[in-house]
């Protein structure tokens, strides 16, 4: 019996490298049958909702979704979609692989670390108004529950992928109350890992270490806004954000994405980079555990981006994403 999974291609680039990622994977294995549903602005202009009911209960059923990137106006507009599926499905852990390929032009070659981003609360709960007319006001939520809870599963990717140390990163010096009490739980969860070093790096600080020295760091753990802005800035270092896989991972349910911009502005075009959406693959494979099939896309992607020839656009090839797609799958 096939395992369904829910797909969700979403806006702009999005129904290219997803449909490209999803055939290297049917390439790599028949055990998948895809359950294809729409979210954003493909939902808004087809059934008028952003975010349609039969999408919700696609995830729902299948407790597995792989999606694509969802447009998120800037200042005004609809709040982020990907922020809701998050609340909405309880994916409290973010995960962000951070790691450089032979053949990638990137600051660094050999970097191979994880982030670690608390996905439930922080500023992204979006409690924020007018407090007058020329006031806004944000307020910013952390739990001892949630932050232990991240903290714990930080360990765990430590433990299950055999690193040796744990990174958190705060601004508990300023926000004494508020990443003071994520910085504490933190510290007590460490207790429960003696085998696993642990230590704490103030945001700021962090910010410039992982631009000197990325390679002293394993697994980092941040509050959601903290993460979100390292994570990007630390796929700088290996090549941009067209090499960034992630995960939202939650107790029974899971949602596997790049995490790049729709890109509107190549829409269509078939030359986005889909390395992003099959890495993403990669992760739902494992997670699913579907280890065979992702170790034979992961080795077949590694020699297609060896091979500065075969390359898209973006990373300083010619080939569309048709054709990237292709190669991948001829490297199985």
């Amino acid at each position: 019996m096939k395992r369904k999974i829910t797909l969700i291609p979403g806006d702009g680039i999005g129904l290219e490298i997803m449909h490209a990622a999803t055939e290297i994977i049917d390439a790599a294995t028949d055990t998948i049958e895809w359950e294809e549903n729409i979210a954003g602005f493909a939902a808004y202009e087809k059934c008028g909702e952003l975010l349609p009911k039969e999408t919700i209960e696609s995830i729902e059923r299948n407790k597995i979704a792989f999606k694509g990137p969802i447009t998120t106006p800037v200042g005004k507009g609809f709040r982020s979609i990907n922020v809701q599926l998050r609340q909405k499905f309880n994916l409290y852990s973010n995960v962000r692989p951070v790691k450089s390929y032979e053949g990638i032009d990137a600051l660094y070659k050999d970097l191979d670390l994880v982030i670690v981003r608390e996905n439930s609360e922080d500023l992204y709960m979006g409690i924020e108004y007018m407090a007058k007319d020329d006031v806004a006001q944000s307020i910013k939520v952390i739990t001892k529950g949630a932050s232990e809870r991240i903290a714990d599963f930080a360990f765990k990717v430590a433990e299950k992928e055999n690193r040796s140390k744990v990174t958190l990163t705060h601004k508990a010096n300023i926000m004494k109350l508020s990443d003071g009490l994520f910085l504490e739980s933190g510290r007590t969860v460490s207790k429960n890992y003696p085998d696993i070093k642990f230590e704490d790096v103030i945001v700021d600080a962090m910010s410039m270490k992982l631009v000197m020295k990325p390679q002293d760091y394993q697994v980092i753990v941040a509050p959601n806004l903290y993460g979100d802005i390292l994570s990007d800035m630390a796929a700088g270092l290996v090549g941009g954000l067209g090499m960034a896989p992630s995960a939202n991972i939650g107790e029974e349910t899971a949602i596997f994405e790049p995490v790049h911009g729709s890109a509107p502005d190549i829409a269509g075009m078939n030359i986005a980079n889909p390395t992003a959406a099959i890495l993403s693959g990669i992760m739902m494979l494992r997670h699913i555990g579907e280890d065979s099939a992702a170790l034979k896309i992961e080795n077949a992607l590694k020699k297609t981006l060896k091979n500065k020839k075969l390359h898209t656009k973006d990373i300083g090839g010619n080939l569309s994403t048709t054709e990237f797609k292709d190669e991948v799958i001829k490297a199985m």
